[in-house]
């Protein structure tokens, strides 16, 4: 322990930059996305690349192993050591320069790819290896394992496209790989290498002397990265994407080689197991497998579509992204099998001659059911590159599936990687692919850079076993993993919820979808989905986070969580940091004291009923842990209940008095029963109280949440019961009846139904809504939680109906329901309302309705700006010529301004 104490002071005394030995920060930086974990001593994110030299000098003095990591997506292990990691892509991420005329760009290694081609694009140019991670993945990772994407049988491979980089030696010698210093290369035989251009296995000696291309692909094991020089290509002036349906599972891989010939852009693969899980059939011709063959021409297009039984070509930008999110999400996908079962990488993109493809796909298939197992396969099969994960049982046969695939590649010319590099996964099997001369020439390769093996041990030379430290296996949890949710895709079980997370990293995006807002705000780890999800894996398992549920450092990195439920639609793999954070409560404060705000807003639907908001929480309400930044909202002096005097005729439909409507903004509730009234409809309120209960949720209240949404159940029974709608005007109490409420409340019959009774207001009255002539403009945000659980289709058609021409936004108001509200988170929610929404409405023409269903995301509009947001029911009803329009209200207070005083229901949850 002294030593590391004194290696962590020489780094902190040496290193500009965040040195972080911390148990959350080893934990965050103990695994990549690979199936292999390594704790840290330290982590370094270094803010200049005179940081990464000091901190690698420092490393070399107490001869502390080095690992260079981009955005961690490894899935082989290349970016995770038990010494010192180097985190590049917090700081050193500039596009440095452009040459359009040279087609050259110079950029730091942290930069992630999709910012370099938003640098490039202006020029017309693009880098032309594009990984499915391109929103997230750093130039310094794809030249460590030599990424190639779905492009590379246009562009090639990083390698391909890599003019120069600049380097660092573990014993400080730093240069341009143009220009090296003398170093004692092996000699090398041609014919140790299969032709093959995905060949990303072992080390590319047949490059040299050119050792810019020898050393692209190395993984870290003998230079740290300091910059590269990378050569841009031109981008097309437009993308036809033919989509190829085969009536039989091998032949997308029998075509793939022959449409080569053709002047494509990518020819990828896709099978029938993958589309179920993405539930993509619906967006595919018929067929069992499949090809998506890009070019930059119709009629290529056309005529590669000619090959298959059934294909479609598609034009249209927007669908042509909706099928390629299929293809690139499969990293993510794959890992669960659609039966809900768990699958893993390992053996993750052999690559074999295109023209082997498809006889190697049956004997590989034949290989999977030997062994007992099942894959979920697609890829590159325009390179003859395969990505498959298997479900495997790593405790047992795990080698012996390896080994025997390994042979099975080999046999048919082909390279153990054709992408991800070796890593741990498969360095251990590179004899079974090169002859010994190969591998004494690869030890002396990286011995010439780093003959103390300080580079990222373990990897290409002198292999850990590829069966050690593997994640999922380390030891049993020390506490028990039953939840106290349901977690039914996951079968109760908390700690394969974690595992859903494989450290793909899409949450790690900074635009596009919801996820991750606080990572989108801080960038730190610790705030973006797979990096709460590995410290909830971490605290089961206890070896680093420890406590159990009374970790501090799980605590800490789900305060920042504002459970919008964004990573449940975008995650690849639906992981729900919002239900694992309200699990967490639950056992966290425990018989024990809660902060404030669990106790003013979780209970606020009581203190609504019991008229305590006025005369308490306006005077108390910064002793209840409420920001003292935010105008607290004043409930209507009448609830929605009271004023609602029944009306319509024609179909029943249940209106839900949600907490917010009820006592907020009552007017929203008119206008809705209006416009019901209006489409056909007989509409009726409950008398009673009824709460969705999630502010008790949202909180882990979970005890408290059960009992009022079963309640809340019995009551609405003889509606249920009866197939009566229920219309929810909440978005997030919609939701949370539709979702949550079946994972809170167990098999309860009433929850059930009511669950499958909800329908949102736009999903009751688009149906019904005679198209009605153009009426202006809007911004719309929509709620996160609908986004997540029921998306915008719906509301989409309405405002089209209502002859609105609507702006949809993307991304989280900040608010959050009691997140934004709660001391200490003012200023996330206000820099999360900042990326999208503010600036929208802002920007906004003169008479550009704001559209916001959610009564949080109307208050953030209110705080951030001069606009008075509506709920879509209002701005339906001002369309039909019904109801006031007035449920916008005053801006400044969020309440309806309607109504006179009268008596609330008084009706706490039961005990």
């Amino acid at each position: 322990m002294g030593r590391v104490t004194g290696f962590v002071d020489q780094l902190r005394a040496a290193v500009d930059g965040d040195v972080l030995a911390d148990p959350a920060s080893r934990a965050l930086y103990s695994a990549d996305a690979s199936n292999y974990r390594h704790v840290p001593l330290v982590v370094v994110r270094p803010r200049s690349t005179d940081a990464v030299v000091s901190a690698v000098q420092v490393a070399a003095a107490f001869d502390v192993p080095v690992t260079s990591r981009g955005a961690g997506t490894s899935v082989a292990g290349n970016a995770a050591g038990p010494g010192l990691v180097i985190d590049y892509a917090r700081y050193l991420d500039r596009v440095i320069s452009i040459d359009p005329v040279e087609r050259i760009a110079v950029v730091q290694p942290g930069v992630v790819l999709d910012r370099l081609n938003d640098a490039a694009r202006p020029h017309g140019l693009l880098f032309g290896p594009d990984p499915s991670t391109h929103s997230r993945c750093t130039v310094g990772g794809m030249v460590g394992n030599d990424a190639c994407g779905a492009h590379s049988v246009a562009w090639g491979k990083t390698s391909d496209n890599v003019a120069a980089l600049d380097v660092l030696l573990p014993d400080g010698r730093r240069f341009d790989t143009r220009t090296p210093p003398p170093l004692p290369l092996p000699d090398v035989d041609p014919a140790w290498f299969p032709a093959l251009d995905r060949r990303v296995s072992g080390y590319r000696l047949d490059a040299l002397p050119d050792l810019t291309r020898a050393l692209v692909g190395t993984e870290g094991t003998c230079v740290a990265v300091l910059g590269a020089a990378l050569r841009l290509v031109a981008a097309p002036e437009r993308r036809v994407l033919a989509v190829l349906g085969f009536p039989g599972r091998y032949d997308a891989a029998d075509h793939a080689a022959a449409l080569r010939e053709l002047d494509v852009l990518a020819v990828e693969g896709v099978d029938a197991a993958l589309a179920d899980t993405a539930g993509a059939r619906h967006l595919l011709p018929p067929g069992l497998s499949w090809l998506f063959v890009e070019t930059a021409e119709e009629s290529v297009a056309r005529a590669a579509a000619s090959v298959a039984p059934r294909s479609v070509v598609v034009t249209d930008p927007a669908r042509q992204r909706a099928l390629w999110r299929v293809r690139e999400d499969g990293a993510g996908l794959a890992t669960r099998m659609a039966d809900g079962g768990e699958a893993w990488s390992g053996w993750e993109d052999a690559a074999v001659p295109p023209e082997r493809l498809g006889a190697y796909l049956r004997e590989f298939d034949a290989l999977l059911a030997g062994h007992g197992r099942r894959g979920v396969t697609y890829g590159h099969f325009g390179e003859g590159c395969l990505h498959v994960r298997i479900d495997f049982d790593l405790r047992s046969g795990y080698r012996e599936f390896l080994q025997d695939a390994a042979d099975l590649v080999v046999a048919h010319g082909g390279s153990l990687s054709g992408e991800h590099g070796d890593g741990q996964a498969r360095s251990e099997l590179l004899p079974r692919m090169y002859p010994p001369a190969a591998l004494a020439a690869f030890r002396r390769f990286k011995a010439a850079f780093d003959p103390g093996n300080r580079m990222n041990p373990g990897r290409i030379v002198d292999p850990l076993p590829l069966d050690a430290d593997l994640r999922v296996v380390v030891a049993p949890p020390v506490i028990p993993t039953r939840a106290a949710l349901a977690l039914r895709a996951d079968g109760g079980d908390l700690a394969a919820a974690t595992r859903r997370c494989v450290g793909v990293g899409k949450c790690l995006n900074t635009s596009g979808g919801v996820m991750c807002p606080s990572y989108r705000v801080t960038r730190e780890e610790q705030h973006s989905t797979r990096g709460r999800a590995r410290l909830l894996f971490e605290m089961l398992n206890g070896q680093v986070v420890r406590g159990g549920w009374r970790s501090t450092e799980v605590r800490d990195a789900l305060d920042l969580c504002l459970a919008c439920k964004g990573c449940k639609r975008d995650c690849p793999v639906d992981v729900d940091m919002a239900a694992y954070k309200a699990e967490f409560l639950h056992h966290h404060y425990r018989r024990r004291l809660r902060p404030p705000a669990h106790y003013s807003m979780g209970w606020l639907p009581l203190w609504l009923r019991l008229r305590l908001v006025n005369r308490v929480t306006a005077r108390f309400a910064r002793f209840a842990g409420v920001a003292a930044e935010r105008p607290l909202p004043t409930p209507a002096p009448r609830t929605f209940q009271r004023v609602f005097a029944g009306g319509g005729e024609g179909d029943r439909v249940l209106l839900f008095p949600d907490t917010f409507t009820n006592h907020f903004e009552p007017g929203v509730g008119e206008d809705a029963a209006a416009v019901l009234a209006a489409t056909g409809h007989r509409v009726e309120v409950p008398g009673d109280a009824v709460c969705c209960g999630l502010t008790w949720f949202s909180t882990g209240q979970l005890g408290v949440a059960r009992r009022v949404v079963r309640r809340t159940a019995r009551r609405l029974r003889p509606w249920t019961s009866a197939g009566v709608p229920v219309v929810g005007l909440e978005p997030s109490c919609a939701a949370f009846l539709r979702s949550d409420a079946l994972e809170v409340a167990g098999d309860d019959p009433d929850v059930a139904r009511l669950a499958g009774s909800v329908r949102t207001f736009a999903e009751q009255v688009a149906p019904r809504l005679p198209q009605l002539p153009p009426g202006g403009s809007a911004v719309v945000q929509p709620h996160c939680h609908q986004y997540a659980e029921g998306g915008t289709d719906a509301d989409r058609a309405l405002l089209e109906r209502a002859g609105v021409t609507a702006s949809v936004l993307a991304g989280c108001c900040g608010l959050a329901g009691n997140f934004g509200f709660e001391k200490g988170h003012h200023a996330v929610s206000m820099a999360v309302a900042e990326q999208s929404l503010l600036p929208a409405v802002r920007g906004a023409a003169p008479g550009t309705a704001v559209v916001a269903d959610g009564f949080s995301c109307r208050t953030q509009v209110r705080h951030g700006s001069s606009a008075a947001p509506v709920h879509t029911a209002t701005l339906v009803a001002r369309a039909l010529g019904l109801g006031s329009g007035a449920a916008g209200g005053d801006r400044r207070t969020g309440t309806a301004g309607r109504g006179d005083p009268g008596r609330t229901h008084a009706d706490p949850p039961e005990r």
